[in-house]
């Protein structure tokens, strides 16, 4: 419908809303109800109003049409005191255009806030204000009133007491939003769903977006793009600054060498012809690094010369940078430099990758210059605030970006570093994170904000209003679903169970909403890793009975054996019809949603990048590490030879009488290592160690798991109750993600005794055996300490361990 059917209808509406007498609302009647009824409101906006201010109307009109099929009429002029009214302006100018005699709870709020407030004393019919103190607090306003409004199918209520005065507290509310091959759903929108999109995060409270570039580090090109990079970034800009919204950039410096004048000279051809085409650029975030690798001295002088050619199409726009993955000398070059005030640098990020935490940063840079915090919601794993302890089993099949609803890990994030820096644009790759994205923007409205309230009106005004307190407890499970062993954690099933409930109750119209179909498809997909992690396991378990019998059976015998039970994980699919209903949900979030849940069949970039579906029967046990050890042991020349080597997996845990098994992976299963302050107090592991994951289809399940710290921080295990007149042996598998001639590392016992100087980290993973230095133990106490080569830069990630025995050895005489 054009803008000018849109209108004729709203005339048609009034008129007659002004006619019919059954339209009219009755005080009377509702005196002492808890809601009134706005079925027939008219909306009454200024006649002055702002284009802005009218797209805070048209959206709150749309919104309410789309929720309940209810078109409330616009005006610009108040109409008899029998027709409920929903007053929506500016509150510097209210009292000059509408209703507000005796009214006198409009009050002034701060920037960008709101005044939502219920009034039945003044008129017959009640009124409803939502008066912003400037653009965007009528845009927020609105947003508030859509969030409390409870929207049926031809009905539209409000709490009769409503009455919200309210200014955000932290300035800066936004998301990054990345048109691009790499992210797992936006690629394939068109303008239609972005404008959606940014609206629904207005709602929320949102404040800024922040686009990527035509070149980043990502292809060039992507199956289900919609238009070019550079026109959806152009029509991205221009819907922000319909909204009032910022517009950032995260501008990657990634050409080689910036000492080039050449190559200065082609990057400011290059962002300027961006930096041309768009309406709107109120800052640009360039990131140290992770992309790019450009020395500090380099990036400072390239900086202050992208400003001034940012400057000449927008002239009031900022220039932030971050000192992610600079190395600890590149850090020190980096804070001289800032030190020094560059008049061109408007503020500093700290985002992944960045080696200094953020009190050190706040500590040592200069007070003029702000810090914004650049977390990462979007990443479940190898990245910068991981699922904490997450089963290996969520790990290799839910992987780096699955659908991560993490409400309270995303409020503790929040919180715990509120302290030192309170703005924020979040670092999303797609809607997998879109809860994680409602939350933040909820706690930035309001830090002291329930999380639980905040998914309550997630739940109700995406889902609908009869899933306000379902649809939010099922969130909250989910996230559950994510704790502890999945072995253990019977509640999986339980999550499954009540979300299949809302399923068979749903309306059409609900399941094809792809918020309902993301949270399904979590639901039923963690509930089949479940089904298949005990049935994986099981067999597990009786193919390493079949091993124990080899030397009766004889040793080709047990591994045909225990290969045949193994392969039925193959053969036998656990859970069939929730497996069923996991391919089909994958389907309905492509068709609604463009979510590409897999490479083959979805066009999705990469399997860890979103593509949960082509993860999803990854094996839950050992059978392809058993198979080739099988292949190994066969070709051994002697039975005793061969009899041994299965012994050897057999009994891999055991560390023999006296001694000691950690699986550094397995929080369950490492007695012996210091975890450090936790998850709670240090979400991005400064001074903790935390679980890490790396994935070959060959290695054992425990050496794709594995404890790390990062950086220069150690990592430390500590035994107790040792035998003082016993030598020890230490037997250790350096496993991880990160290899290479940079990457070695060292161990030292109790402070001052090198068990073995810097190695590098081999990509041949086997366990090492060490001797433990002689005394070292008699005081029946010994402290491992691990560290990397120190000053790394970029992820940090290196000093990963994954398995460790100590082992008694001879008996020292006394």
């Amino acid at each position: 419908m054009n803008r000018l059917s849109t209108v004729a209808v709203r005339v048609l509406s009034i008129l007659v809303y002004l006619t019919n007498p059954a339209a009219r609302y009755t005080q009377s009647a509702a005196a002492d109800a808890p809601f009134i009824d706005l079925t027939t409101a008219l909306v009454v906006t200024s006649p002055s109003a702002t284009p802005r201010d009218r797209n805070a109307v048209r959206v709150l009109v749309e919104e309410v049409r789309k929720r309940s099929f209810v078109l409330l009429p616009v005006a610009t002029a108040t109409p008899a005191d029998s027709v409920p009214l929903i007053v929506v302006g500016r509150m510097d100018s209210v009292k000059s255009w509408a209703p507000v005699k005796g009214l006198s709870d409009l009050t002034a709020t701060g920037r960008e806030g709101y005044c939502l407030i219920v009034d039945r004393q003044s008129r017959r019919a009640p009124t409803v204000f939502v008066l912003g103190n400037d653009e965007r607090g009528v845009l927020f306003g609105v947003g508030r009133l859509l969030r409390e409004l409870r929207l049926t199918r031809g009905g539209v209520q409000l709490a009769a007491d409503l009455k919200i005065n309210t200014a955000p507290k932290v300035g800066l509310r936004g998301h990054q939003l990345g048109y691009r091959p790499k992210t797992n759903s936006y690629d394939g929108w068109d303008v239609a769903m972005w404008e959606q999109y940014i609206r629904d995060l207005s709602v929320f409270g949102t404040n800024a977006i922040e686009l990527i570039p035509p070149r980043s580090d990502d292809a060039d090109d992507s199956p289900h793009f919609t238009l070019s990079k550079t026109d959806m970034m152009v029509e991205m800009s221009r819907i922000a600054d319909e909204y009032g919204l910022d517009v950032w950039i995260w501008y990657p410096a990634l050409d080689k060498d910036y000492s080039d004048s050449k190559q200065v000279a082609f990057a400011l051809n290059e962002w300027g012809e961006v930096f041309k085409k768009l309406p709107r650029i109120d800052a640009v975030f360039v990131p140290g690094g992770d992309p790019g690798h450009t020395q500090p001295k380099h990036m400072f002088a390239l900086l202050e010369k992208q400003t001034a050619n940012l400057r000449k199409y927008h002239p009031q726009a900022q220039m932030w940078m971050s000192p992610q993955g600079f190395t600890k000398d590149w850090m020190e070059e980096f804070y001289a430099l800032v030190k020094a005030e560059p008049t061109w640098l408007s503020g500093i990020v700290f985002g992944p990758q960045v080696r200094d935490p953020l009190r050190t940063l706040c500590e040592r840079l200069p007070k003029r210059y702000p810090i914004r915090r650049y977390p990462d919601i979007t990443h479940s794993l190898r990245s910068q605030y991981p699922v904490p302890d997450w089963d290996i089993a969520h790990a290799l099949t839910s992987e780096r970006e699955s659908i991560n609803p993490r409400p309270v890990d995303q409020a503790v994030i929040f919180r715990q570093l509120m302290p030192y820096a309170t703005d924020f644009i979040t670092y999303s790759e797609g809607v997998n994170d879109d809860v994680n994205k409602i939350v933040w923007s909820g706690l930035g409205w309001d830090p002291a904000a329930d999380v639980p309230q905040i998914l309550r009106e997630y739940s109700r005004y995406f889902i609908g209003d009869r899933y306000t307190d379902t649809f939010a407890q099922g969130l909250l499970s989910l996230e559950r679903n994510w704790r502890g062993p999945l072995a253990t954690n019977a509640s999986v099933y339980t999550t499954l169970e009540q979300f299949r409930a809302l399923e068979r109750e749903a309306a059409p119209r609900d399941l094809q909403n792809w918020r309902f179909q993301q949270a399904l498809y979590r639901a039923y997909y963690d509930a089949y890793q479940r089904a298949r992690q005990l049935f994986e396991t099981e067999l597990e378990e009786k193919a390493i009975e079949r091993l124990r019998n080899a030397r009766q059976i004889g040793a080709r015998s047990a591994m045909s054996d225990a290969s045949a039970i193994l392969q039925r994980a193959d053969r036998e699919k656990a859970a069939a019809e929730w497996r069923e209903r996991v391919y089909v949900l994958a389907e309905a979030l492509f068709q609604s949603i463009h979510a590409q849940l897999s490479v083959t069949k979805y066009g999705a970039i990469a399997v860890g990048r979103g593509a949960s579906l082509d993860s999803a029967e990854r094996p839950l046990n050992n059978r392809r590490w058993f198979e080739a050890r099988f292949g190994e042991i066969a070709e051994l020349l002697t039975e005793e030879e061969r009899l041994a080597a299965i012994a050897r997996i057999v009994d891999w845990t055991n560390p023999g009488p006296g001694g000691f098994y950690d699986d550094l992976g397995d929080p369950s299963n490492q007695p012996h290592l210091l975890r450090g302050p936790g998850f709670l107090e240090d979400p991005g592991a400064f001074q903790s160690v935390s679980v890490g994951f790396a994935y070959r289809p060959d290695w054992r399940l425990s050496w794709m798991t594995h404890a790390e710290s990062f950086y220069d921080a150690p990592l430390k295990m500590r035994y107790t109750g040792l035998d003082p007149n016993s030598r020890y042996r230490i037997r250790v598998v350096y496993a991880g993600d990160v290899y290479g001639p940079n990457t070695a590392i060292r161990l030292v016992a109790n402070d001052q005794y090198e068990v073995h100087p810097p190695i590098t980290k081999d990509r041949d993973v086997r366990p090492l055996e060490f001797d433990i230095p002689a005394g070292v133990t008699r005081g029946g106490e010994l402290t491992l300490t691990w560290t990397q080569t120190p000053g790394q830069g970029g992820a940090g990630r290196g000093n990963q361990i994954a398995e460790v025995w100590l082992m008694r050895s001879d008996r020292v005489a006394q």
